[in-house]
């Protein structure tokens, strides 16, 4: 993945608390099509943690993560569907 994916939307949950960011990830990233990249803001300090869960649970990529003092920031990536016959 290059160093500066192409963002498709951005999502601001600061002062959100789990699981709310999860969850407003998730509604975000079923907008967007397959392989799209969402940027989340986030200040939950459990975040970090949450995310990587969510992404494992649901084959969606966290591609990205970065700390500035109280606030994080996530990229991930949405799962390519297989195309089924």
């Amino acid at each position: 993945m290059a160093d500066n994916p192409i963002v498709a939307a951005s999502l601001d949950v600061v002062d959100l608390k789990c699981p709310l960011p999860v969850l407003k990830a998730r509604k975000a990233l079923e907008a967007l099509a397959d392989g799209a990249v969402l940027e989340v803001l986030a200040s939950d300090p459990a975040a970090g943690e949450d995310f990587a869960a969510f992404c494992l649970a649901t084959g969606h990529r966290l591609i990205g993560q970065s700390t500035k003092p109280g606030i994080q920031r996530f990229l991930i990536q949405k799962r390519a569907h297989a195309s089924g016959t």
